[in-house]
């Protein structure tokens, strides 16, 4: 009897693991379905992690794309501004460059201006009178022109009207004949005007001859005289 309660003892213990086997099997199906819920949800979970990560790292990734664009662009708008300046400045050099260069013509050619065109005061009429052919030495006439070249007129006529010399009559009349010119085609005064130049030039010579002792001849030479005046107002 002790042996089959022993055998049916071991028995027992036999059976007992098979029994408790399908109960154990049954259990973990039971938590198997019950950490199915909770690892789709962790499951779930890390997919919204995984894409909030992955929009995240998109966003980053346009971030930064935008800002390498932004940089480029920012580059290329330095780069074009950098460009437009330095064309700029070259535009403004070219164009001082330029408009220096016709100040500095201007400048030159300005004295030239003034040299060509100065400032002319009015010119005194000249009044002119001349005798040709007077019968009277060149030399004895220019001996009393000399003396009233640059006086007045009336001082000239006072000193020619009691002269001694001969030359002094023809002189006297030159320049009354001047006077009368200015008064008529010049509307001048005479007694405001003075001798500004008077010349005696060579005239033709007379060749004559003269009859002397033993029948020979000799020459004579009667000289002739251009005389001319020139008559101006006074200062």
């Amino acid at each position: 009897m002790a042996e089959r309660k022993k055998t049916g003892d071991e028995a027992e213990k036999k059976d007992a693991p098979k029994k408790s086997a399908p109960k154990k099997a049954a259990a973990k199906t039971a938590e198997t379905k019950k950490s199915a819920p909770k690892a789709a949800a962790s499951k779930s979970k890390s997919g919204d992690a995984k894409k909030t990560e992955a929009k995240s790292g998109g966003a980053k990734a346009s971030a930064k794309t935008k800002e390498s664009a932004a940089k480029s662009g920012g580059a290329k708008a330095t780069s074009k501004t950098a460009d437009t300046k330095a064309s700029e400045t070259a535009k403004k050099g070219a164009a001082e460059s330029e408009s220096k260069a016709p100040a500095k013509r201007k400048a030159t050619s300005k004295p030239a201006a003034k040299k060509a065109a100065p400032k002319e005061e009015p010119q005194r009429p000249v009044v002119n009178a001349r005798a040709r052919f007077v019968r009277v030495a060149p030399r004895k006439a220019r001996l009393v022109a000399n003396q009233v070249r640059g006086m007045p007129l009336e001082e000239a006529l006072a000193l020619l009207r009691f002269h001694p010399r001969s030359a002094s009559r023809d002189i006297a009349k030159v320049l009354d004949s001047a006077a009368a010119n200015a008064e008529a085609n010049h509307d001048l005064v005479a007694d405001e005007l003075k001798v500004s130049d008077i010349t005696v030039d060579d005239g033709p010579t007379l060749r004559r001859y003269r009859p002397r002792a033993l029948g020979r001849a000799t020459k004579i030479n009667k000289r002739t005289s251009h005389i001319r005046v020139a008559l101006t107002p006074e200062d």
